[in-house]
Order: C-alpha cells, then sequence, then structure tokens
C-alpha cells in the first residue's frame, strides 16, 4: 500500500479522565439530543483490555459520499480520536474509513460505537445528527428498501417517495418531530435512526405512506401517537 493511497492513522490524544462511581443501568434516563430520543446511563468505565492482536473496524464509501466525507473529515475524525481514544484513517486506495483500537482505548465497545458513528454518516446523516449514536445508548440504524414493503415501478415508485417527503419535505420532517428519529431518503432506500420503540412507529407511519395512504390520514395517527407517548412520558 503506497504512502499516497492512504492516510496514516490518527493517533489519539492521552486525556485525563475522572473516576466515575458506578451505577445501575436502572438509572438510565431517557433525554434528547438534536431531536432524536434516546437513554443516557451513568456507568463506570471500562478497564482497558489487553489486546492480543490490534482490533478493526472498515465501513466502506460508496462514491457518491466520497465528497461529504472530504468536506466533513475534520467534525468525524475528532470524536472518534479525542472521545473515543481510536485511530482512524481513510483508505484512498480501497475507500474505506478504517478505525482501530489503541493502548489509549478505555472500551473496546467504542471500536463499534465509532464504526456505526461513520456507517450513519455514510448513509446520508447530518454528522450532527449521527453523533447521537455516540452521545446517547440504544441507538440503532433501521434500513429498508421500498420493495420491501410493496413492489412499485416507474411512475408509482416515483408518487410513493414523493408521499414519503412531502411538499418541502414537511411530512418526513412531521416524522421526524413526532417519533423523534431520523429520515434519510435515499432513493429506493429508507434509513431510520433512533430508539428501537420510536422506530417502530416511524416505520408505520412510512408504510403506511408507501402503501398509498394520504398524508393527511398519517399525520392523524401520528398525533394519536404523539398524544399517548406524552401521556406516558
Amino acid at each position: 500500500m503506497s504512502a499516497e493511497n492512504e492516510v496514516n492513522f490518527v493517533e489519539p490524544k492521552k486525556v485525563a479522565r475522572k473516576r466515575v462511581a458506578s451505577t445501575n443501568d436502572d438509572n438510565a434516563m431517557e433525554v434528547e439530543y438534536r431531536g432524536i430520543a434516546g437513554e443516557k446511563t451513568q456507568s463506570a468505565p471500562a478497564k482497558k483490555r489487553q489486546r492480543s492482536a490490534v482490533d478493526v473496524r472498515k465501513v466502506p464509501v460508496p462514491a457518491h459520499r466520497y465528497t461529504p466525507l472530504k468536506e466533513n473529515w475534520l467534525k468525524i475524525f475528532t470524536p472518534i480520536v479525542e472521545n473515543l481514544q481510536l485511530q482512524v484513517r481513510f483508505n484512498l486506495k480501497s475507500r474505506n474509513v478504517e478505525i482501530r483500537s489503541s493502548s489509549e482505548t478505555p472500551d473496546i465497545a467504542n471500536l463499534q460505537k465509532a464504526a456505526d458513528f461513520v456507517r450513519a454518516f455514510v448513509y446520508g446523516f447530518e454528522v450532527e445528527d449521527a453523533l447521537a449514536l455516540l452521545r446517547l445508548d440504544n441507538l440503532f440504524i433501521e434500513t429498508f428498501e421500498i420493495k420491501d414493503v410493496k413492489t412499485l415501478r416507474g411512475e408509482h415508485l416515483s408518487r410513493a417517495i414523493g408521499r414519503l417527503a412531502g411538499k418541502g419535505g414537511r411530512t418526513k420532517f412531521t416524522i421526524e418531530n413526532v417519533t423523534k428519529t431520523r429520515i434519510v431518503l435515499a432513493d429506493s432506500k429508507i434509513h431510520i435512526l433512533g430508539s428501537y420503540q420510536n422506530i417502530q412507529v416511524a416505520m408505520k407511519a412510512v408504510c403506511n405512506l408507501i402503501l398509498g395512504s394520504p398524508p393527511s390520514k398519517v399525520y392523524g395517527q401520528l398525533r394519536n401517537v404523539a398524544s399517548r407517548m406524552g401521556e406516558r412520558l
């Protein structure tokens, strides 16, 4: 692998960490980050693990996300290196974002968190929204295609995508705000970021739109869901 085809791993800086008292998962509370609901737990930091081999995660980057990745690279590698204490680089030859643990990594689970964070950006989420995967617990990304719900082609597929987005993106924004999730429409693929329960609510609204329900009916169903969620909280 030649030097011109790769970027060296960025070494994490040594940061003084305060010792946190151990608490149970029962103390987890639901919080929001940029309108995305999730759980914030106060757990004790895991002990460093003696690694016999380097743990690596590779996230492939498609051609249409290459330029956005280059423009937002500083925002992406900063939390990975400084907060998660990992090493990261973008391999220009294989076009993979490669993340690996180091001797300074406090928790090996950070490796998977970083990979999910980069993968969310590759799917099309804004960097600020993808950061919720690092700041909140119990967040997931659900990915499916319109054909998984109903087989549509041609103009029927275009109309379904139009119903999902709405005029000026109104329908998508409404679903996001009510369900406290983030949604990316990438051609016929749909990516939803949020907690498990909120993703199910958002998926139901999206599936109803794909099946032909008018947005006004879906808005009414979302209002009922929002009122029930408000009562539960």
